[in-house]
């Protein structure tokens, strides 16, 4: 099963939060997993944030780059994907950056899983719906 992941679901791979079961069953080999390429700024991104709150030693985060940088993704450029993304997020007053995601899955006629519950609140109930996962219904 083809589907598109962000980082918010990709953290909890490597790092304790609430969905972090849910989210390990995306590696369990049943998902052929997509991203754009804005999910490994984004991934580090988030580690770099857990570091700075001495949540994650940095040993952890070398381990967890590391693991992240191995996991069988399938990346897609955003050249193919900006256009699209920036009208998605003018008509849906959401950010390019998660048009990206979405818009690959309506792309790749997969869905979307995500952990960013703001995101998933504003087009849940939006004709977008049939491409988008939270993360806690896997």
């Amino acid at each position: 099963m083809i589907i598109v992941s962000d980082a918010s679901v990709a953290v909890k791979w490597y790092a304790a939060e609430i969905y972090t079961a849910e989210a390990e069953k995306i590696l369990d080999g049943t998902y052929e997993i997509h991203a754009p390429e804005l999910i490994m700024p984004e991934f580090g991104s988030i580690i770099w944030k857990k570091f700075r709150r001495n949540d994650l030693t940095e040993k952890e985060v070398d381990t967890i780059i590391t693991a992240f940088s191995r996991q069988n993704i399938i990346f897609h450029s955003h050249k193919l994907l900006l256009k699209s993304a920036f009208t998605l997020a003018r008509q849906t007053g959401q950010t390019v950056y998660d048009c990206s995601y979405l818009v690959l899955a309506v792309s790749l006629a997969c869905e979307f899983v995500t952990a960013d519950e703001r995101f998933y609140k504003a087009l849940e109930k939006t004709k977008l719906k049939k491409h988008l996962l939270w993360i806690g219904d896997i």
